[in-house]
């Protein structure tokens, strides 16, 4: 049964994730919602990767997310929706 209410926090949170970019990408160029378009990238940058160099090998690690503030919206909004669901199972 926990494994139930896991996978639909994972649904629930992927789901914001989606809707949070496609909410973004649809605000940008309307002027009076573009600030829901505004983003920040935090990270390792692929462009400078944190490289070890081993002689033998060299392993390079990058990781970066970008987040608009319709991500951050949707999110929030999909983690009471999962509260609401989650009272159901």
């Amino acid at each position: 049964m926990k494994w139930k209410k896991n996978l639909l926090l994972i649904l629930f949170l992927v789901g914001g994730i989606v809707i949070g970019s496609l909410l973004a990408a649809a605000c940008k160029d309307v002027p009076f919602l573009s600030w829901l378009g505004f983003s920040q990238s935090i990270g390792i940058s692929s462009q400078a990767p944190l490289v070890v160099d081993l002689s033998v090998f060299s392993l390079a690690f990058g990781l970066s997310a970008n987040i608009t503030v319709a991500h951050i919206l949707c999110l929030i909004l999909s983690v009471f929706g999962y509260k609401a669901a989650a009272k159901r199972f």
